[in-house]
């Protein structure tokens, strides 16, 4: 499992990241105060506060493609 930080600050990062997602087998979770959603749900994503960054979890230890996807999200 890998874990790390990103941010989504607009509606287009929402939609590209959800895009991004999808395209992969394994479970990804996002998790924000006590909330934890399906990084695959365009619905979940948006009831979280995206004011913040959120905590991503990969249910995968073959990701590093994937991660390479996401780089412009993860904060650093």
């Amino acid at each position: 499992m890998k874990t790390f930080n990103l941010l989504l600050s607009s509606i287009n990062d929402v939609k590209d990241f959800v895009n991004i997602v999808s395209k992969y087998d394994f479970d990804v979770d996002l998790t924000s105060g006590r909330y934890v959603v399906d990084a695959k749900s365009i619905m979940g994503i948006f009831s979280l506060d995206l004011s913040k960054p959120i905590k991503v979890e990969v249910h995968s230890d073959e990701c590093e493609k994937f991660m390479e996807e996401l780089d412009k999200f993860i904060i650093k």
